[in-house]
């Protein structure tokens, strides 16, 4: 009877290990901001999974324990260096195991873990060429793949919306324009943010596409985003806007000369003709410091508001979830900003938008003005989106989300911060109750 009932447990710690498997394996398929939660979800799922004393780890075959997708990772495997090794390459052709440097995914999915990325970076099996997958570069991609996307994502996002206040800005009073009245419109800014947002996404899928650290911050406080994560995506988005001004500063240099009134003429609002604001936001002259930071928090908050509720699966009601069309949803919604809470502070709503714009002006010798004017608003476009950012995450967790989050957790999760013991405790006397220890 004791050797039945061991049996039997072993069966059942078997059939629930594969159930976490297929659920791991169908988190990693998820894109955008699911993609990340559901990833660490299931990552930790399996990692933290408790064994039977007397489960192999692993599936018998032919006398060896078959190694799991996630533990490779751990180990620093990555699935085709696995192949490789096995004999079965791509290209069909063999190749014994001193053929492969063994460092090499190993330092790359070290590398991936200390920025908190997914240890194998999300690319197409198909894609991964033996041919050329252990070159410096493809290694070097491979580690940074995601921040690349974010980089690339933020300067896109900034080059088609900073380009789009230039065009309209520069070429105002152009007779030769249809209309006799210049290239554009203010709603021709909003078309230019709210088109630079849904093709900066487009961009970025692969690494969450959040082009804004206000949006990656209220991911990493309340959808389980690694902190790790945070630093590298910081920089890569800040980064990314100081090169997409800096593109769009070189195509209309000669334009902002004459606009100005000659070349190394650069001045700073409340000045004529300056052109700083083709960099980064200034706010309306009679704004109170309050009615500035207001405005900045409010349009934030709405930002993070509807993001939540497009990713939210719970919430779909009559409508199915946002899936592919998150980005055209975005860019309608970027639009809606501009166009409901864009005069008073120009609805920065980003800091990578702003001060890394700003950043480039000011080494292209537009002074220190760039810190002071506004009486020093420089400082509001950087706080105010992380505040408005995570207020409107919290009110939508608060009011209509009822998936994992801090909010939905006794005491808005500071119990389990400032009581992990009692949790670590919970859990073992769980899984004692299960004999699963």
């Amino acid at each position: 009877m004791e050797n039945r009932a061991k049996t039997s447990a072993v069966e059942q710690q078997q059939y629930q290990q594969q159930q976490y498997q297929q659920q791991y394996s169908s988190n990693r398929s998820s894109s955008l901001y699911k993609d990340d939660k559901s990833w660490e979800e299931g990552n930790n799922a399996l990692h933290h999974f408790p064994t039977h004393p007397d489960l192999p780890q692993g599936n018998a075959r032919d006398g060896k324990d078959e190694i799991s997708h996630h533990e490779n990772a751990q180990r620093g495997n990555s699935p085709r260096r696995e192949a490789t090794r096995n004999g079965n390459r791509p290209d069909g052709n063999g190749a014994d195991f001193e053929d492969v440097p063994q460092s090499t995914s190993s330092r790359v999915e070290k590398t991936r873990a200390m920025m908190g990325l997914r240890p194998e970076a999300p690319i197409v099996e198909e894609h991964d060429n033996a041919d050329h997958a252990d070159l410096r570069w493809a290694i070097f991609r491979g580690a940074l793949k995601e921040p690349f996307a974010e980089f690339f994502g933020t300067l896109i996002l900034v080059a088609f919306g900073n380009g789009s206040v230039a065009q309209v800005m520069l070429s105002a009073g152009e007779t030769a324009a249809p209309g006799g009245n210049g290239f554009g419109e203010y709603q021709s800014i909003n078309w230019g943010w709210g088109l630079g947002v849904m093709l900066g996404i487009y961009v970025a899928g692969d690494s969450g596409a959040y082009l804004n650290p206000a949006l990656t911050f209220t991911n990493c406080v309340l959808r389980k985003l690694p902190w790790r994560r945070f630093p590298i995506y910081f920089i890569a988005q800040l980064l990314g806007g100081f090169v997409g001004s800096g593109i769009v500063y070189a195509n209309y240099i000669n334009k902002i000369n004459t606009y100005e009134g000659g070349a190394g003429i650069r001045t700073v609002p409340p000045a004529p003709k300056a052109t700083a604001g083709l960099f980064c936001t200034f706010p309306q002259g009679d704004l109170t410091k309050a009615s500035q930071f207001f405005s900045e928090f409010i349009a934030s908050a709405f930002l993070m508001f509807v993001i939540f509720a497009l990713k939210d699966d719970s919430n779909k009601g009559s409508f199915s979830a946002s899936g592919s069309w998150f980005p055209l949803a975005l860019f309608f919604l970027v639009f809606g900003l501009g166009a409901s809470f864009g005069w008073e502070t120009g609805y920065a709503i980003n800091l990578a938008r702003d001060f890394g714009p700003r950043l480039m002006a000011y080494a292209l010798g537009y002074g220190n003005e760039l810190w002071s004017a506004g009486g020093y608003y420089f400082w509001i476009p950087m706080v105010a989106p992380f505040c408005g950012a995570l207020f409107g995450g919290v009110m939508y967790d608060i009011a209509i989300y009822t998936g994992p989050s801090p909010i939905n957790t006794p005491y808005f999760g500071l119990k389990k911060l400032l009581l992990p013991h009692k949790a670590i405790k919970d859990r073992v006397k769980a899984q004692e109750k299960d004999a699963l220890v």
